[in-house]
């Protein structure tokens, strides 16, 4: 029986699922490890690479502890974090450092862009996160997918704009194939941890997409909000709606559309306002049916994307309370707050109005916080019932295979 393979390379560690045809989940393993900034906001890629063999290599010993083996690994994908890019050569390795999803250089193709003069050599490829780490286990170099494309301009009906093609990127912007496509055979890295040669590699995606895909609503004005380190949001839409001025896009989900945008307010602004806290004994100290009348916007660092994009927009978390839960019942409604006002974007832009709400990340596992969210969006909030993105993609893959 065959098993298929996802990845799913995120901000605190890479994670891998394996599934079988019917997908029913095999085996799951984890490599923990964040991406140290340097003081220029670049990261240094070969972890991502690193990390993704190490959660092979625990996988596949993991399958061995379940009596599966290395060898029925018929299909590998993967996804990454949106708007992460990296410069690489014709063989797909990097010749310049990384651009994280939030750093403040505009959109992806601004960040490839400002790499241009950072690269170590000749740039053959624009890589996203999700290609390089692809490319490490058997994609063609230069090989993307619509919605890692999405944020670096590219139209998923248009192709590549001409301000891009003829631009300096023009000779570096990678092929788009569709999600799930096989772009290559398992690599040699991928061999010597016991995958077989005849091994597909397909076409992966976004983070956001894959804990969309896991969640698996699929009718108009039901959404998935994963609620990680940022804030993203995702709406099933008839309709494409667009407006990249207020950083809102769409991704094709066959004859409908994904209507969506991420801010970057979230758990990662929340941590750092209170570093070191115990979040779910402070949750448990809030009454999530009270208004809180604080008014924040948590953000790591200066800088936010959607609803209201502002490159320069620092963290605001003031006035503070001296109680904490006080402090944290304000973070919680003021992300809450934000999550509403994009829905309400989406839905202005042409999107159906929202009418449930499913919620990935780790945001998902706190209740209280869910029913601030039900109380300020005006619908059902529930965690999804599959909040792994690896497993959610590699089931998406599983059944595109059958």
């Amino acid at each position: 029986m065959s098993l298929t393979v996802a990845f799913d390379v995120g901000t605190s560690g890479t994670r891998a699922a394996a599934v079988d045809e019917d997908g029913a989940l095999v085996a799951r393993a984890r490599v923990i490890g964040t991406d140290r900034r340097r003081a220029d906001g670049t990261v240094d890629p070969r972890p991502w690479r690193a990390r993704a063999e190490g959660a092979l290599a625990a996988l596949i010993a993991a399958l061995r502890e379940r009596g599966r083996w290395a060898e029925e690994i018929g299909a590998i994908t993967a996804d990454g974090t949106s708007g992460t890019v990296v410069l690489v050569d014709a063989v797909g390795n990097a010749v310049s450092p990384g651009l994280m999803y939030d750093s403040a250089h505009g959109t992806a193709a601004d960040r490839a862009g400002a790499l241009l003069p950072l690269a170590r050599g000749p740039a053959a490829h624009v890589a996203h996160q999700t290609d390089f780490v692809l490319t490490l286990l058997g994609a063609r170099p230069g090989t993307t997918d619509p919605n890692n494309a999405l944020k670096t301009g590219h139209d998923p009906v248009a192709g590549w704009p001409d301000a891009l093609r003829e631009g300096p990127l023009g000779p570096l912007l990678p092929r788009v194939r569709p999600l799930h496509a096989p772009i290559g055979t398992a690599s040699p890295a991928a061999r010597a941890l016991g995958v077989p040669a005849s091994a597909t590699i397909h076409a992966g995606t976004t983070d956001s997409v894959a804990a969309f895909l896991a969640a698996g609503p699929r009718a108009p004005g039901e959404a998935v909000t994963s609620l990680g380190s940022t804030t993203v949001l995702k709406l099933v839409s008839p309709v494409r709606v667009d407006d990249p001025a207020r950083g809102a896009y769409s991704h094709p989900l066959g004859d409908l559309w994904l209507a969506g945008g991420a801010s970057n307010a979230g758990g990662a602004g929340i941590a750092a306002a209170l570093p070191g806290a115990d979040l779910a004994a402070l949750s448990a100290k809030i009454a999530p049916d009270v208004p809180s009348p604080l008014d924040y916007h948590p953000l790591p660092r200066p800088g936010e994307r959607f609803p209201e994009p502002d490159p320069d927009l620092p963290p605001r978390t003031a006035p503070r309370p001296a109680d904490d839960a006080l402090f944290l019942h304000g973070l919680l409604e003021s992300v809450a707050r934000i999550e509403a006002r994009g829905y309400a974007a989406l839905a202005a832009l042409g999107a159906p109005a929202l009418r449930h709400v499913l919620t990935a990340g780790g945001g998902a596992a706190n209740p209280g916080w869910t029913a601030i969210r039900a109380r300020v969006l005006g619908v059902p909030v529930a965690a999804a019932p599959e909040t792994d993105a690896a497993t959610g993609l590699a089931r998406a893959l599983a059944r595109h295979r059958s």
